[in-house]
Formats: C-alpha cells, structure tokens, sequence
C-alpha cells in the first residue's frame, strides 16, 4: 500500500521518539535511517496570453489587488495585509512586513500600476478622514506598537491599502469607540480571481496563488536569473525557487522534442 511520505516520517518520528524518550534505547541503525521525501510538485502557471485574459476579466478594487499578486509576486495575505506606508510610489517599491516565516522582503511595483495604486491611496484618505469624523479610524497594530506608539493606529500611513468596506466591533471591548477598520477579506479576492478564470476559458487548476508562481516563471522567461527571483519572491533557500526552471517553455538545456525535428505529413 502506497503510503504519503509525510505519513512515512510522522511514523517514522513516533518510532524514533519510543526508542530515544520512552525505552531510552539507542539502536546503531537509528542514525542510517534516509526520510521520505516529498514528491516534486510543478506549480500551476499561467502562459502570460492566460494572465492576461483573466486580468481584464476583473472589476474594482479586486482588479487592482490582483494585478499586484503577478505584478510584484504577492502571496493573497501578503496583498491584503498592505498599509499604505508600505507602498512607496517614488521608489516603485512595495515593503512586505508579514510575510510568510515571518520575513521581510522588497519588491517591485509595476509602473502600469502607478496611477492605479495613487488613487486607491486617494480612496482611503477619503474614507480614514470619514471615519475620524465619526470619532472612529483606529487600525490593529502588530506586535507591542500599539503600546510603544499610542496615536500610530490612527494615522493614515497604518491603515490598510485595502480595507474592509465596514468597521468591525473587538469582541472583547465595550462600546463604539473600539470600532476598528480592517483589511479586506480576502476570500473576496478569491472569489472574484476564480471567477475571472472561469469566464477567461482557462481550464486549469489554477488560483490567486497562480499569479505568484506566473510572475516567477515569466521573470526567468525573461531572461532574469534566479538569484533575483528568489529576492522577489522572499524565498530562504534558492532551491525552493528552482521548482519554476520546470514549468519554462524553453528549459536552460534548450532541449527541442524530436517531433519538432520531424516534417509533418
């Protein structure tokens, strides 16, 4: 029977932890034991005539929140969780602070999306200065910056590039006054990308997260080299970035296949 190779080395944990910590007992062959390794999965990505076609499927500001996702390589939370001090449009670059593993990274913003991003900035001075009237507009903080900076949560550079069409109430507080604004959900992102992907024709297995992988494989398909792929994309070891060199079109041997080679009938 063909068993997982995570469930191979939970089993294969729980052993080891009976023998060490329960029997204290060290066998010689404890130490030759190879785990299981993960099959290679090929990532699901867009031909750069798909990204396209789904992009001009989208509305609103589900439109512009995924042109970032294959624009700059964001991850959904990463794009939702975007305060506007984040987003530097002098220097074309987009700070991202909680990302996965708790790293931070750089990266690009596309120049197409200038004028877009400028006027979402617009849209939430607009809606943060409405909700200061109304003696609302403070934001959640991460960390101890709540107490280290008193009035942070209610300046406009900590609101949230894309918040959250209603304010919401602490579970735990007492009263309007603790009514705070938070990011979009982003299951409305999700919904409005799988959507798009239905109506662009496109039959594949593919979501938000195909965006990432679809700006990695068109970086390398562009001649950019790995190293700065992996900038990008935030990744710790660059082997975890080499999984796009087998989704190229034309892969770094330029192997052709033999039918290429043969005249057609």
């Amino acid at each position: 029977m063909d068993v997982a190779a995570s469930t191979q080395n939970q089993a294969l944990s729980a052993l080891l932890f009976l023998y060490r910590e329960v029997l204290r007992q060290r066998l010689p062959w404890m130490d030759d034991i190879v785990r299981a390794k993960r099959p290679l999965k090929v990532p699901v990505v867009f031909t750069q005539l798909e990204t396209l076609a789904v992009l001009a499927r989208m509305t609103g500001t589900a439109r512009l929140m995924a042109h970032l996702l294959y624009g700059s390589g964001l991850r959904v939370m990463e794009c939702v969780r975007l305060r506007i001090k984040d987003v530097d449009l002098g220097y074309l670059q987009i700070t991202v602070r909680e990302a996965k593993g708790g790293r931070q990274r750089v990266t690009m913003v596309p120049l197409n999306l200038v004028d877009a991003l400028r006027k979402q900035v617009e849209r939430v001075a607009e809606l943060h200065r409405e909700d200061l009237r109304a003696g609302y507009g403070e934001v959640e903080l991460p960390g101890a910056l709540a107490r280290k900076y008193p009035n942070a949560a209610r300046e406009l550079g900590w609101q949230y590039l894309f918040p959250a069409s209603r304010r919401t109430i602490i579970a735990d507080a007492v009263g309007p006054s603790h009514e705070r604004r938070f990011h979009v959900d982003e299951s409305v992102l999700q919904r409005a990308v799988k959507q798009a992907i239905r109506e662009a024709g496109v039959n594949k297995a593919a979501s938000c997260h195909t965006f990432r992988h679809s700006f990695a494989t068109h970086l390398l398909e562009n001649g950019y080299d790995i190293r700065t792929v992996q900038e990008l994309l935030g990744h710790k070891d660059v082997s975890t970035t080499m999984i796009y060199t087998h989704v190229l079109n034309k892969p770094g041997i330029g192997v052709k296949s033999p039918l290429d080679h043969q005249r057609t009938a």
